[in-house]
């Protein structure tokens, strides 16, 4: 009956029953519009059929399907300690869910910088960061979580990672622009009487007080040592864009109730289900022996091990740690009190310390020949030399060996010889500057096709157009990728997708992020190579575990793809019938 019917019939009817008749047809009235009595016949006439043994778990599963799909409610920021006990960012995805605030996900990432200037050194010559400029930084980052990201992304899709990733490039592009006029204004408004650039090697030679020429006279066929290219500032809070966007993927998945790697797959335009998977060839490092490390040697940040090709995570992962003991064993057995130091480098292997390249490189190959692994077949080796970091800019000279330092020229002739005696080195790392470009140039001449030039790059934003990327140094045929600071989810699929070369995902130095998401980002790009350092230290093992769990579960739905593990040394060219086998 309705409500004026109802009230006709029933002249005498109390106020209260009047008011609740009305209520009953606003209530039917709603009900309809929304659909709800049909929707509500159609699940029970379903579920009678189907007899559930969870009645109420039925009911439940159908509604999820028809409810508003989720949006960002808002974002939380966290201080966190990172595996050395310095202060590091997490951000926290909160989202409205079936009417409901819940916590979704969370992320953390590294923050990295080039500037040396920010570091001090202890007493025992460690050089670590600044702790109170990254507080700063740290501080800056919940700023911008809890107030301006969080108002900007409220109400954001958390499945649209572009739409949310550009409203973060966005929003960073401004603070930098911003910090980039402050910075421009300082430097305007500083007082005359800065000092001298440091003299080029080239120039005129002091003269002692006889008159004569002091040091050693600078060929003339060697060209003046470029001053370094400025480093790009690194904005305080940037690295609350990379964690916010790492977040906003990680829910997207966990809405989706797919894995991280599917995600990022279906992310990149590829196929959301290939019919094969495959997981990249995992760099590990397995000797430190740069600056950091005890001994003269300088030179080589990282000696990493490559693996041979078609071989399991857990095998690669066995015959890393075997190689280690026996390297231990036969430091000892060289050592003449019997013992030694086992120190780990931030890199999270064995930091040793030598006093020439060749060292560490026999070092290895008589461990490799005691445990019958043939170098150059079995596996091969790729050294990190780190050589941005070993300019005495005074002498103008790389200060490869304690006491022994190299210009650039005489630097490519020490290459070229080592890795003539060496010939498992397939791969150098920063072997040079980036700024002596003809020494680049010539030292892809001398080495051929018989070792590739890798450059370690970070990608900012804001120093090249997003859609551009650098001038690429001559002969390098791959590059290192490290998820820094305003690095979004998106620059990494835009790069990973539009890069020509070999591209390897890997870790900062410190790394002191332990969120293990970066093992489904390399899968889920299907990059060839990833490098997350040695075989110690929690924060790099939590990627290396949930590798093999990928991989695992590949394995199990039949879909693992081990032929795509590369077939040739890193990066070398391969000739055609090189290539048929």
């Amino acid at each position: 009956m309705s409500h004026k019917d109802f009230m006709s019939c029933n002249s005498h009817v109390s106020k209260e029953d009047k008011e609740f008749h009305a209520l009953k047809n606003k209530a039917a009235e709603y009900y309809r519009t929304n659909g709800l009595p049909q929707k509500i016949e159609c699940i029970l006439n379903d579920m009678f059929f189907d007899q559930p043994d969870d009645i109420y778990g039925y009911l439940a599963n159908y509604f999820s399907k028809l409810s508003t799909p989720p949006v960002i409610s808002r974002l939380l920021g966290r201080e966190i300690y990172d595996g050395k006990g310095e202060l590091s960012l997490q951000a926290e995805i909160l989202c409205i869910i079936r009417n409901e605030e819940k916590t979704t996900c969370s992320a953390a990432i590294s923050s990295y910088s080039e500037d040396f200037n920010n570091s001090f050194q202890d007493t025992n010559g460690v050089t670590s960061v600044n702790n109170v400029m990254r507080r700063d930084s740290v501080m800056a980052a919940l700023h911008w979580i809890h107030e301006s990201l969080s108002t900007l992304l409220k109400g954001a899709d958390p499945c649209n990672q572009t739409g949310v990733d550009q409203i973060l490039s966005d929003f960073f592009m401004a603070r930098f622009l911003e910090y980039q006029d402050i910075l421009n204004r300082e430097k305007e408004n500083k007082p005359l009487g800065m000092p001298m650039p440091l003299r080029s090697p080239s120039a005129t030679p002091p003269k002692d007080k006889k008159g004569g020429d002091k040091g050693k006279k600078v060929s003339s066929t060697e060209k003046p040592i470029l001053p370094p290219e400025p480093s790009d500032p690194v904005l305080p809070g940037s690295v609350a864009i990379g964690s916010v966007s790492l977040a906003v993927a990680k829910t997207g998945a966990l809405l989706q109730c797919i894995p991280l790697y599917k995600y990022i797959t279906a992310l990149a335009n590829q196929q959301p289900h290939p019919k094969e998977r495959h997981i990249p060839v995992p760099l590990v490092t397995v000797l430190s022996c740069g600056k950091l490390s005890p001994g003269k040697l300088n030179l080589l940040e990282e000696v990493i091990m490559i693996p041979k090709a078609g071989q399991r995570l857990k095998q690669i992962l066995t015959t890393v740690l075997e190689l280690q003991n026996e390297m231990i064993k036969i430091m000892k057995s060289n050592s003449k009190t019997g013992f030694v130091p086992t120190t780990v480098s931030d890199y999270g292997a064995l930091a040793v310390g030598f006093e020439r390249p060749e060292q560490p490189l026999d070092l290895i190959t008589e461990a490799s020949n005691n445990l019958g692994l043939a170098l150059g077949t079995d596996i091969h080796l790729a050294l990190n030399c780190a050589a941005h970091n070993l300019m005495d800019y005074p002498k103008g000279k790389y200060e490869v060996i304690t006491g022994t330092p190299k210009s650039p020229v005489e630097l490519v002739d020490m290459y070229a010889a080592l890795i003539s005696k060496y010939p498992a080195v397939v791969a150098l790392i920063d072997p040079l500057r980036k700024e002596d470009v003809d020494q680049w140039e010539r030292l892809s001449s001398v080495l051929g096709a018989t070792c590739s030039l890798i450059s370690d790059v970070s990608f900012k934003p804001q120093a090249h157009d997003p859609h551009k990327d650098a001038t690429p140094l001559p002969g390098v045929r791959g590059y290192i990728l490290n998820q820094t600071n305003e690095t979004t989810i998106t620059d990494l699929i835009r790069i990973a997708t539009g890069h020509k070369g070999a591209l390897i995902i890997g870790t900062t130095c410190g790394e002191p992020c332990s969120d293990d998401s970066l093992s489904d980002l390399v899968v889920g790009l299907g990059v060839g190579y990833v490098k997350l350092g040695g075989l110690s230290r929690g924060e790099r093992l939590t990627k290396y575990n949930r590798l093999i769990s990928i991989e695992e579960e590949l394995a199990q739905q039949g879909i693992l793809d081990s032929r795509k593990q590369h077939t040739s040394p890193l990066f070398v060219e391969q000739t055609d019938e090189q290539s048929s086998i």
